[in-house]
């Protein structure tokens, strides 16, 4: 896979690393794990210091000159290289500990193309920047994201810390007459839930949080869901960078507007964040 990658785009680097890292996630999947303490109750496993291994090995041999970022190993590479991978390898850890196959794996060209890899549906989901799509297990078939907020489910991610509290506590948003009128609740703690807004799957993603654009975690899902056209911004309604606060992301503007009444946020609502 990785000789074959040296010539790919940026994005078939992205769908093939974060699919290298699947396979090893898949591949250790029910093992009793060793665990690595990082505080604050967080730990990584085994398996993400290996899947992350994986996903260097294929972002090293298809493009030697870049740096990248990985949650477990940090920044490697040239200091004054021009360009940076982020690299989440087992987004869910504690789900997968535990059993649960609500995981994903995340790789991204830092603003620019993107993978979200399912290791137990086979899926990957991708963007060049401007388009998204999905493909399945089975050769050839790839369809492109669409959003759609039919589901009427919406995921709440209520892990801490709570910046932004008291002006804003997912749990508050929960029990939400306005919310339990409109929407069903899901906590999947894991990104795999933004790719699933990007895919129809979800009408929305809430989370809060600090400026999640650079963010191993985050920044492949954002990138998908701005490629897929949804509607993506902070918790306040102003735009993801910089001195954003959170996520609220929604397959259409409708479905927005209505959880941003909710929430509070009197930023600006605007299209692709």
């Amino acid at each position: 896979m990785t000789g074959s990658l040296a010539s790919a785009t940026d994005t078939e680097v992205a769908a093939g690393a974060a699919l290298a890292g699947a396979e090893v996630v898949r591949a250790r999947y029910g093992r009793l794990h060793s665990r690595i303490d990082k505080g604050a109750g967080d730990f990584a496993t085994d398996a993400d210091l290996a899947a992350e291994q994986a996903i260097l090995d294929v972002i090293r041999a298809a493009r030697p000159g870049d740096a990248v970022h990985g949650e477990e190993g940090g920044r490697q590479g040239a200091a004054d290289a021009e360009r940076e991978w982020l690299v989440d390898p087992l987004c869910g850890t504690l789900n997968y500990a535990t059993g649960s196959q609500l995981v994903a794996v995340n790789v991204v060209l830092r603003n620019g193309p993107a993978a979200v890899a399912d290791p137990f549906s086979g899926e990957v989901f991708l963007t060049d920047g401007e388009t998204a799509r999905v493909r399945s297990g089975v050769p050839g078939d790839e369809r492109p994201l669409a959003p759609t907020a039919e589901t009427r489910l919406v995921d709440v991610n209520l892990d801490p810390p709570f910046p932004s509290a008291p002006g804003f506590r997912a749990v508050d948003l929960l029990a939400h007459p306005g919310f339990v009128e409109n929407f069903r609740p899901r906590v999947v703690s894991t990104t795999l839930a933004l790719a699933w807004v990007a895919a129809g799957r979800r009408a929305a993603y809430v989370t809060d949080g600090g400026d999640l654009s650079g963010s191993v975690h985050f920044a492949a899902g954002i990138a998908l869901c701005r490629a897929a056209g949804c509607v993506v911004t902070g918790v306040d309604g102003g735009p993801v960078g910089p001195g954003g606060r959170g996520l609220v992301v929604a397959a259409d503007a409708g479905t927005h507007e209505l959880l941003m009444s909710m929430i509070g946020g009197r930023g600006r609502n605007s299209r692709n964040g």
